[in-house]
This record gives structure tokens, C-alpha cells and sequence, in this order.
């Protein structure tokens, strides 16, 4: 997996397959963990704002450190 694109140099569909990508859902929360970690959002949920293209990817992750 490679760096999340840049905002300015990339498509909401680019943003949106990159997190689908780096978090999929596995449908299998005990074993994944990735809702715990998004306080109960799925990936695309809580990315939303890097996908509109209103944050950067590290200032989302940021958040849910």
C-alpha cells in the first residue's frame, strides 16, 4: 500500500478506492477492530473529509490516534 494521494493532485474516487483499499471490512469485528478504532464508523465514514477533499489524510488519522 502505497501513500494516500495528495488532495490536489487526485479525485474524490481516487481518495474514496485508496481507504477502501487500506481499511477493507472483513465483516468480522472481533477479529478486525477497524469500527473500534473509528469509534463505530466504517472506513469511508470516518475518512469522509479526506474523501471531500476538506483534510488531509494524516489529519484525519490524526484524530483517531
Amino acid at each position: 500500500m502505497g501513500i494516500a494521494p495528495e488532495i490536489a493532485e487526485s479525485t474524490a474516487e481516487e481518495r474514496r478506492a485508496y481507504i477502501r483499499q487500506r481499511f477493507p471490512c472483513i465483516a468480522d469485528c472481533d477479529m478486525c477492530g477497524l469500527c473500534k478504532v473509528f469509534r463505530g464508523k466504517d472506513a469511508e465514514t470516518a475518512y469522509k473529509e479526506y474523501i471531500d477533499g476538506e483534510k488531509s489524510f494524516l489529519e484525519v488519522s490524526a484524530y483517531y490516534r
